[in-house]
C-alpha cells in the first residue's frame, strides 16, 4: 500500500485489485469533505473493500461508526468474510444485526416482545427492591431489639413496603415474562460480550450461543453495540425512520456520527417505496368496528361513523372496479384494482364521502385515534398481567391512523391511491384493501442522507448517476465507475439482430422459431453451462419446453434459489441426449425479474454463457404508470423522464445484472448474449425502444452485432480460440 494512504492498515490483503486503490483514495477524500459517493464497479472489482477500508479508517479517526447494509443475503455473508479478514489485520469491533424475528427464542411479535421485556424488567426490579428491603429490615432488627423506638417505626414501614412488594411480585410472576431476558438481567453477561468481540459473529452463532445458555442474544447484542466500529444490517434498519432511530440509539451514535454504506444500491429506490407505502384491509376495518361495538367509551359511536363509512367506501370502490367475471378469477394473491381519477379524488374517497353521515370527518378521525390508543394500552396491560397469552393490537388505532393518512395525504404529489382484492383461503370470500402507494422514494431517503455524516452507495449497475441522485435525493455526490478490468479477450458480448420481442410479438410462430433456434445454437456451442434470462417466468417456461434440452432446469416463482442453483451447477450431461461432438452442459431458464438475476454467483465453470432474451420491460401495471406520472411531474423539465427513470433505466440495470452472472474473476471467461435487435445499432431509429445507448459507453463499445444464424460461428470461434472445448469442438 502507498505510504501516504491512512487507511492501509485496514486493507486485509497484499495487493488491491486494479482500480481498487484509486477508488479507496477517492472515497477517503470524499469522506473527509463530508460528501456522499456513488460508485459503480463491475463484479469482482472489490467494491465492498473499496468502500469499507477508507470508511473504517475515517470512522476510527473521527470517532464514528460505519453501517454497511444490503438486501441480498449472499452479500451479508460476504460482508462477514470481509470484516473477519479486516479484523485479522486491524482490531475492529463489529456486529452483524438481523431483525428480532430471526433471533427470538420465543417466536413472538414486536409488540409482544416489548411487553414481555417491560414486565420482566419490572419483575426483576421488584425482586431487587425486595432483597434490599429485606436487608434493611434485618439491619433495623438489631436496633429494635436494643429498644430503639425510632428503629421500630422504621422497620414497620419497611415491612409494609415488603408486604406490598410481595403482592406486586406475585402478580408479576403470574404475568407473561421472558425467562431468556430475565437471565440477561439477573446473571453476569460479561462472558457473552467477551465472546462476541473475539470474532465477527453471525446472528445464527449468537442465537445458538445464547440459546444454549438460556439468554436472549438479541438483547445482549443490542447492549454491546455502543461505539462499535462496524455494524452489518439489512435495508430495513436504515430505510424505516422509526427503526433507524432505535438502531442509532443502540449504537449510541447521533446520525452525524454514522457513515452508511449501501450495497446493491440500485435496489434502494424500490425498497424505499415499499417502506413508505401504507395499506389497510377490510379485515382491519371490520376488526375496528367489532372493537368499537364492545368498547365502553362515549366516543366509540362517533369513531364508528368514520370507520364504517370508509369500510363502505372500500367495498363500493372494489365492487365498481371489478370487471365482469373478474371476481371469480381472484386468487390468494392480492390483485390490484384501479380507483384513481385524473380530474377528481379517487373512487374510494368519493364513496367514503358519500356514505359518511357523521359530524365532521377530521374530528371523528381524532376521536377514533383516541379510542384506539386507549384500547391499545388496555391490550398492553392485559398481556403484561398475564390475562392474555398474546399481545393484541388495536385494529381501531390502525384503521384510524390509515384513514387519517389517506384523507390528509392522498392527493400529495407522489402518493397514489389504489385498491386490491384477494380471496380468503379459508372462507373463499373475496375482500379488499386500500393502499396509499408511494411513488417518490426520495421522501424516504433524502432525510437519511441529509442527517448522516456521509454515505457510499455502490453497485455493479448504478449508472446513470444523475438519475440516482435525483430519485434518492443526493446533493452533489462524488461519482466513480470501474468496468471489468479483466482481459477483454476472455469475453465476448453479442447483440443478436433477432426479432424485437415486444409483448405483442411473442406469440408469433416465426419469432418463436428464431428465438428457439438461436438459443439452441448458444447452448450447443457452449463448453459448459448456459443461463437463459427471459422477460417473464411464462416466457422461460415456453422456451424451456420448446427446446426440451437434456439437463435443462426451469426456475419457477417460489423455487428455492440456492437449491436450484446447486442442482444446475452439479448437473451432468446425458450422452444419449445430444449429438456426437456437442459441447453443452446444464441450461437454466429463468425470469430476469426473478431472484437469480442478481446477488447469486455463478463463478468459473458454474456458467459460461448467459443469454438475455428480449428487452425485459416490467409489466406496465398501474403502479408503474403512477411512478412514471410522478417522475414526469417532478422532473418535468426532462424529456420523457417518467419512461426513462421508471421503466428504461431499471430494465437496463436488470439486464446488466444478468450479464454480470458470468466473468467473475481475472481467470474467468465467457459469452454474454443480448437476443433482440433493440440492442443493436440498427435499432437507433426505433426511438425510445432502441436501448443500445442506455448502456454505459464502455459496455456499449463491447457489443458486437451479429445475425441469429451467425451467432453459432461467433461463439465457436471465441471458445475455440481459448481452447475451451474438451476434445473436438461441436460442428456448427
Amino acid at each position: 500500500m502507498a505510504e501516504t494512504a491512512g487507511y492501509e492498515r485496514f486493507f486485509p490483503y497484499d495487493d488491491p485489485y486494479p482500480n481498487q486503490r484509486e477508488a479507496m483514495d477517492r472515497i477517503a477524500n470524499a469522506l473527509e469533505r463530508g460528501q456522499d459517493v456513488l460508485m459503480e464497479g463491475a463484479p469482482g472489482t472489490g467494491k465492498t473493500l473499496s468502500a469499507l477500508v477508507p470508511a473504517l479508517a475515517h470512522a476510527r479517526e473521527h470517532d464514528r461508526t460505519v453501517v454497511i447494509t444490503t438486501n441480498v443475503h449472499q452479500q451479508m455473508r460476504q460482508f462477514v468474510e470481509d470484516a473477519r479478514a479486516i479484523r485479522e489485520e486491524e482490531p475492529i469491533r463489529a456486529v452483524v444485526f438481523k431483525g428480532k424475528g430471526s433471533m427470538c427464542h420465543l417466536d413472538v411479535g414486536y409488540e409482544e416482545c416489548r411487553s414481555l421485556k417491560e414486565t420482566t424488567r419490572s419483575l426483576v426490579e421488584a425482586e431487587t427492591d425486595r432483597r434490599e428491603l429485606a436487608e434493611r429490615s434485618e439491619a433495623l432488627l438489631d436496633d429494635v431489639r436494643a429498644g430503639s423506638e425510632e428503629a421500630g417505626e422504621a422497620r414497620a414501614a419497611v415491612m409494609d413496603e415488603l408486604e406490598a412488594l410481595e403482592e406486586e411480585i406475585e402478580e408479576l410472576e403470574a404475568a407473561n415474562v421472558c425467562d431468556h431476558y430475565r437471565a440477561n438481567l439477573t446473571r453476569d453477561t460479561d462472558a457473552f460480550h467477551d465472546w462476541l468481540f473475539e470474532d465477527v459473529r453471525t446472528p445464527e452463532e449468537i442465537y445458538a450461543y445464547a440459546d444454549e445458555r438460556g439468554l436472549c442474544g438479541y438483547e445482549l447484542l443490542k447492549e454491546g453495540m455502543e461505539g462499535i466500529d462496524l455494524a452489518v444490517c439489512n435495508y430495513h434498519h436504515l430505510l424505516d425512520p422509526t427503526i433507524r432511530e432505535h438502531f442509532f440509539r443502540w449504537l449510541d451514535r447521533d446520525p452525524s456520527e454514522v457513515i452508511t454504506v449501501f450495497d446493491e444500491a440500485h435496489n434502494v429506490e424500490s425498497a424505499a417505496r415499499e417502506h413508505a407505502t401504507r395499506t389497510c384491509s377490510a379485515r382491519t376495518l371490520e376488526g375496528a368496528l367489532a372493537e368499537l361495538d364492545e368498547a365502553d367509551d362515549s366516543r366509540a359511536g362517533r369513531a364508528r361513523n368514520v370507520i364504517e363509512a370508509f369500510r363502505h367506501g372500500l367495498e363500493t370502490a372494489v365492487d365498481d372496479a371489478l370487471g365482469f367475471g373478474e371476481r371469480e378469477q381472484v386468487g390468494d394473491d392480492w390483485h390490484d384494482l384501479a380507483i384513481a381519477n385524473d380530474d377528481r379524488r379517487d373512487d374510494l374517497t368519493l364513496a367514503f364521502l358519500d356514505a359518511y353521515e357523521g359530524e365532521g370527518i377530521d374530528t371523528e378521525i381524532d376521536l377514533a385515534l383516541q379510542v384506539g390508543e386507549l384500547l391499545d394500552e388496555a391490550y398492553e396491560e392485559a398481556y403484561r398481567r398475564g390475562e392474555t397469552t398474546t399481545r393484541t393490537e388495536s385494529a381501531t388505532l390502525q384503521a384510524a391512523g390509515f384513514i387519517a393518512d389517506w384523507m390528509g395525504h392522498g392527493t400529495d404529489l407522489g402518493r397514489h391511491p389504489m385498491a386490491a382484492v384477494r380471496r380468503d383461503a379459508g372462507t373463499g370470500e373475496v375482500y379488499g384493501r386500500a393502499e396509499l402507494y408511494t411513488c417518490i422514494p426520495r421522501e424516504v431517503t433524502e432525510g437519511l442522507f441529509d442527517e448522516v455524516a456521509a454515505s457510499v452507495l455502490m453497485s455493479a449497475t448504478l449508472r446513470p448517476f444523475d438519475v440516482v441522485g435525483d430519485v434518492l435525493g443526493l446533493s452533489d455526490p462524488v461519482t466513480m465507475a470501474y468496468g471489468l478490468a479483466y482481459p477483454e479477450e476472455r469475453r465476448r458480448t453479442f447483440a443478436v439482430e433477432g426479432p424485437a420481442l415486444f409483448a405483442s410479438e411473442r406469440d408469433d410462430p416465426e419469432t418463436q422459431a428464431t428465438v428457439a433456434e438461436t438459443l439452441a445454437d448458444a447452448v450447443r456451442m457452449t463448453p459448459g453451462n448456459t443461463l437463459v434470462f427471459c422477460p417473464s417466468y411464462a416466457e422461460a417456461e415456453r422456451y424451456h419446453d420448446r427446446l426440451d434440452l437434456a439437463n435443462s432446469y426451469l426456475d419457477e416463482a417460489g423455487t428455492p434459489t440456492e437449491d436450484l442453483r446447486q442442482r444446475f451447477v452439479a448437473g451432468e450431461t446425458s450422452p444419449t441426449s445430444r449429438n456426437a461432438g456437442e459441447a453443452g452442459g446444464s441450461t437454466l431458464f429463468t425470469s430476469l425479474w426473478g431472484t437469480l438475476g442478481e446477488g447469486v454467483s455463478f463463478d468459473g465453470d458454474d456458467a459460461r454463457t448467459v443469454v438475455v432474451v428480449g428487452v425485459p420491460y416490467p409489466n406496465l401495471s398501474e403502479r408503474l404508470e403512477a411512478v412514471q406520472d410522478a417522475y414526469d411531474r417532478v422532473y418535468d423539465e426532462r424529456r420523457e423522464a417518467g419512461w426513462r427513470y421508471a421503466v428504461e433505466i431499471p430494465t437496463i440495470r436488470k439486464t446488466r445484472q444478468a450479464l454480470g452472472r458470468v466473468i467473475r474473476s481475472p481467470d474467468d471467461f465467457g459469452v454474454r448474449i443480448l437476443l433482440d435487435k433493440r440492442y443493436t445499432r440498427a435499432a437507433r431509429d426505433m426511438g425510445k425502444y432502441g436501448v443500445r445507448d442506455s448502456f454505459p459507453p464502455e459496455e456499449r463499445d463491447e457489443l458486437i452485432d451479429v445475425a441469429p444464424e451467425k451467432l453459432k460461428f461467433a461463439i465457436l470461434n471465441f471458445y475455440a480460440d481459448l481452447d475451451a472445448y474438451d476434445g473436438d469442438p461441436p460442428a456448427p
